[in-house]
């Protein structure tokens, strides 16, 4: 049974930085390019950065370039989303997803996911 479980979300100022962390159990992590999306209130779920089964590509959303940073340690199953500069833009639920793409790919497109993470709400203030 696969689980995975985001953690790391909370309220903080603008300006400020979080991290987020995923685990996923149940399957062969190192087998799985992972990514993180997010939802603010109705707005449809975007792709925020995804990594590929090796951790050495990443993309990112426009909108986070510079800011936040993607990372995986294989070793310990777990996917990182360092976020600085954060801004109320930023607010919305962060999700956790694994796919399985050829080894160097990377996709912020949601239908590409397979397991996802029930969210870690993320909320930055004026």
């Amino acid at each position: 049974q696969v689980q995975v479980v985001e953690s790391g979300g909370d309220l903080v100022q603008a300006g400020g930085s979080l991290r987020l962390s995923c685990t996923a159990s149940g399957l062969n992590f190192d087998d799985y390019a992972m990514a993180w999306f997010r939802q603010a209130p109705g707005k449809e779920r975007e792709g925020v950065s995804a990594i590929d089964r090796s951790g050495r590509r990443t993309s990112y959303v426009d909108s986070v370039k510079g800011r936040f940073t993607i990372s995986r340690d294989n070793a310990r199953d777990t996917l990182y989303l360092q976020m600085n500069s954060l801004k109320p833009e930023d607010t919305a639920m962060y999700y956790c997803a694994a796919a399985e793409l050829p080894y160097f790919a990377t996709s912020l497109t949601a239908r590409e996911y397979t397991y996802w993470g029930q969210g870690t709400r993320v909320t930055v203030s004026s």
